[in-house]
């Protein structure tokens, strides 16, 4: 990493992976231009929109993102889990442009076109499971859930939707009644959509007592029966690792426990794989560690290397409960976005990038616990993949230590180190690294980690 003040920054016009893959300060963070920037945002741009570091993006690729000052950052966020194929993939920029030289737009309800049926099946394919599948595509992660809903309510003629605590399924209203956290995400927003009913997650490091996942299912199960009764429920929503949440893999066996019931009892069984599918945790799907089999699947974030598409992928049967004209909407499976996530999808398979996060977890992971062993700040390091977390507590206890994360992301942000804090209790800092990251960045930005957190 180089820092030189004196040195007049070099702003990159294009990125891509063919940027210098370095970390490198040449001003403070944020520099000059992107405070003139950040004051043009404050007078233009609603104050609801949060950001989580004023540096403004000039250029990123591979694992860094450049700033209109010339700064170099690593990145651990990938834009929540949505570029890791990197930024400005080759083949996404071929694909894309192809397409945007061809036309842009004709809406898959009024003029077909042939990449919104290869992206479905090609989805088809990927997801959990050989039975006759089909998709619909959208263009956020929130739309899919909503869709994935609908579906289940059409199929079962049932109304009631189960959630779990710590979810996080999206913004809209159906969306923010399914999520769990108040603050930011549902706070003044209400009143919400009716029908939806929690259940308790499996979340191992917070239970009072070691609670097996058969146990944390058993208990599940119970409240889904007394409080919501299977009769009346259409689907069961759940992310096989939570998100937003705190990166939360539950105890073995729970999910499979989940399912089952929901099988058994002709209950939809929904796996919300926004954050954790497309490579993400290892697999293609997070469901396929324990060999789970949803009914639906929601797709987005990774799907399309950056460009807005999202979708849903079941079981034939469900898809086609819905009457004709029953879903879509006017962007759903946008042909520039289809024809990113055909070169997103083809570069995960070129490069084999399910391996690729395999490779991150075991690089992060032995850093992160030899760290954890010695700094009693952090009580558990957690996740798969590339979708990996520390949470932070009290020395000693399992007090959540929110203001900790907060100054450890500041901390790496000032010294270019690009991260994320999530969890119910503000206290998990979470590490969603590009796919395609260099090993060197990696170990420079766990350097970094260590070094502020030892300072705190």
């Amino acid at each position: 990493m180089t820092t030189d003040s004196a040195v007049a920054p070099t702003v990159p016009r294009t990125g891509g992976p063919d940027l210098p893959q370095e970390r490198r300060l040449v001003t403070e963070i944020p520099g000059p231009r992107s405070r003139e920037l950040h004051a043009r945002r404050q007078a233009a741009v609603a104050a609801g929109v949060g950001s989580t570091l004023p540096v403004y993006v000039a250029a990123a690729g591979g694992g860094v993102v450049v700033d209109v000052d010339g700064n170099s950052l690593i990145d651990l966020a990938s834009g929540i889990a949505v570029t890791g194929v990197g930024n400005s993939a080759p083949e996404v920029v071929t694909r894309v442009t192809e397409q945007v030289a061809a036309y842009t737009h004709t809406c898959f309800m009024v003029a077909p076109y042939e990449g919104y049926v290869e992206v479905c099946e090609k989805l088809a394919e990927l997801t959990p499971g050989d039975h006759a599948k089909k998709a619909a595509l959208f263009n956020s992660g929130a739309e899919a859930v909503e869709n994935a809903v609908k579906v289940a309510r059409a199929a079962t003629g049932r109304d009631a939707v189960v959630v779990f605590d710590h979810a996080y399924h999206g913004r809209t209203n159906l969306t923010m009644a399914m999520t769990s956290k108040n603050m930011p995400y549902k706070h003044g927003f209400g009143p919400f959509a009716g029908e939806v009913y929690r259940a308790p997650m499996s979340y191992p490091f917070r239970e009072a007592s070691q609670v097996t996942g058969a146990q944390a299912a058993a208990r599940a199960i119970d409240v889904i029966e007394k409080q919501v009764g299977a009769d009346n429920l259409a689907c069961v929503v759940i992310e096989p690792v939570l998100g937003e949440g705190g990166f939360v893999v539950p105890a073995e066996g729970f999910l499979p426990a989940v399912a089952a019931w929901c099988r058994e009892n002709g209950v939809v069984f929904v796996a919300d794989e926004i954050q954790s599918g497309m490579c993400r945790t290892g697999t293609w799907f997070a469901s396929e560690h324990e060999g789970v089999v949803p009914d639906l699947v929601t797709v987005a974030k990774g799907v399309a290397g950056g460009f807005p598409l999202a979708a849903v992928v079941g079981r034939a049967e469900l898809m086609d409960a819905v009457h004709g004209g029953g879903l879509g909407g006017t962007y759903g499976g946008n042909p520039v976005a289809c024809a990113a996530a055909l070169g997103a999808i083809a570069t995960m398979e070129q490069l084999d990038l399910r391996a690729a996060a395999r490779h991150i977890e075991e690089l992060m992971t032995t850093r992160l616990r030899a760290l954890a062993a010695d700094v009693p700040a952090i009580g558990e390091v957690r996740g798969r993949g590339a979708m990996l977390a520390i949470e932070l507590v009290r020395p000693g206890t399992t007090e959540p230590d929110a203001a900790l994360a907060g100054r450890l992301a500041a901390g790496c942000h000032q010294r270019g180190v690009l991260t994320l804090t999530c969890g119910t209790y503000g206290n998990v800092l979470r590490f969603l690294p590009p796919l395609v990251m260099p090993d060197h960045l990696l170990h420079e930005a766990l350097d970094v980690l260590e070094e502020v957190l030892r300072t705190l």
